[in-house]
C-alpha cells in the first residue's frame, strides 16, 4: 500500500503532465466552486438561514441550551443545510461532470475508455445514495444524543464532558460518511457500477487504511478553507467596506480567479480519489489472489493425505 506522500506526489505529478487536460475539468467545475464561495460567505440571506428552526429543535430535544458546542454545531449546521440545497443543482451537474472528466481521463480498467455519459451516469446515481447515507449518518447521531443526553439528564450528571466526546464521536462519524461516498464516487465511475453497492465496496476496500484517507483528505481540506477564507478576505470584505452597489470588474475577475483556484483543488482531490483507489484496488486483488493461492495449495494438502491414506490402508 503507497503512502500518504507518495499518493500525494504522484497525483500532483500526473496534474502537471497534464495540465492542459486538467485545466477543462476545472473549467467544468468553475461554476460548482462560484456557487460554493458566495453561498458560504456572509452574502446568503438570513432568511434562508435554518438557524431557528435547529434551535427550536435542539431545545425541544432537550439539548442544554447554555452550551457552546450545540450553539456552535447550530449555527454551522445552518449554513450548511442551506448552502448545500442552493448548490445541489451545481453539485449534481457541473461538479459531477468535472469528476467524471476527471475519471474517464485515469480510467485504464476498460479498453477503450468508457464515454462520459456512462461515467457520469454511473457517478449521479451514487452521489443520490451518498446524500442519503450522510443524512442517515447525522440522523443517528443526533438520536444518540438526544438519547445520551437525557438519559445524563435523568441521573443528575454532568453532561460537559459527554458534550466534548460527543462532539468528536459526531465529527469521527460524518468524517468516515464522507471518506466512504468520495471513495464510491470514484469507484462507481472507475467501475462503471452505480448505486448503493459502490457505498459497499468502498466500505471494504477502505477496511483496515481509514488514517491514510484521513490524511489525504487533511491537505486539499485545509487549501480549500484557505481558499473560502482568501475569497471572503479579498472579495466579500472589500465589497463592504467599498459601499458601492455593485461590485467592480476588478472584483469580479479576481473572484473568478480565486474559484479557479478552488476548481484546481477539486480536481487534484479528484485525481488524489483515482490513485488512492487503484493502489486499494491493487492490494485488494493481491490479497485476493493470494487468498486463492493458499486455498488452492491447501486443497491439494488434503487430496495428497487422501491418498496416502487409501495407498496405506
Amino acid at each position: 500500500m503507497e503512502t500518504t506522500i507518495k499518493i500525494i506526489r504522484r497525483s500532483i505529478h500526473t496534474f502537471l503532465l497534464h495540465y492542459n487536460f486538467f485545466t477543462c475539468a476545472a473549467i467544468l467545475a468553475l461554476p460548482f466552486s462560484a456557487s460554493i464561495l458566495l453561498l458560504s460567505s456572509s452574502l446568503l440571506p438570513d432568511f434562508l438561514s435554518f438557524h431557528s428552526h435547529l434551535r427550536s429543535l435542539f431545545d425541544a430535544a432537550g439539548f442544554p441550551p447554555e452550551s457552546e458546542f450545540f450553539t456552535i454545531l447550530n449555527l454551522k449546521l445552518s449554513q450548511t443545510i442551506s448552502s448545500s440545497i442552493l448548490v445541489l443543482p451545481f453539485s449534481l451537474s457541473f461538479l459531477l461532470i468535472a469528476k467524471s472528466f476527471v475519471i474517464r481521463s485515469l480510467n485504464d480498467h476498460h479498453k477503450p475508455p468508457p464515454s462520459l455519459a456512462g461515467i457520469f451516469n454511473s457517478v449521479l446515481q451514487t452521489q443520490i445514495w451518498n446524500t442519503l447515507l450522510i443524512i442517515s449518518a447525522n440522523a443517528t447521531c443526533f438520536w444518540v444524543l438526544f438519547i445520551a443526553f437525557n438519559f445524563l439528564e435523568k441521573l443528575h450528571i454532568p453532561s460537559l464532558l459527554f458534550t466534548i466526546s460527543g462532539g468528536i464521536a459526531y465529527s469521527i462519524v460524518v468524517a468516515n460518511a464522507l471518506i466512504i461516498s468520495n471513495l464510491a464516487l470514484i469507484l462507481s465511475g472507475m467501475e462503471l457500477s452505480g448505486g448503493f453497492i459502490s457505498i459497499l465496496k468502498a466500505c471494504v476496500l477502505i477496511r483496515g487504511r481509514t488514517s491514510i484517507v484521513l490524511s489525504l483528505s487533511l491537505p486539499v481540506n485545509m487549501a480549500l478553507a484557505g481558499i473560502e477564507f482568501l475569497f471572503q478576505f479579498r472579495i466579500i470584505k472589500t465589497y463592504s467596506d467599498s459601499g458601492v452597489i455593485k461590485p467592480t470588474s476588478t472584483m469580479i475577475l479576481e473572484g473568478l480567479f480565486i474559484a479557479y483556484l478552488y476548481s484546481i483543488l477539486i480536481t487534484i482531490d479528484a485525481i488524489i480519489g483515482c490513485v488512492f483507489f487503484k493502489s486499494c484496488k491493487i492490494v485488494y486483488d493481491r490479497n485476493l489472489g493470494d487468498q486463492e493461492t493458499g486455498r488452492i495449495k491447501e486443497d491439494d494438502e488434503v487430496a495428497l493425505v487422501k491418498c496416502l491414506a487409501k495407498d496405506l490402508f
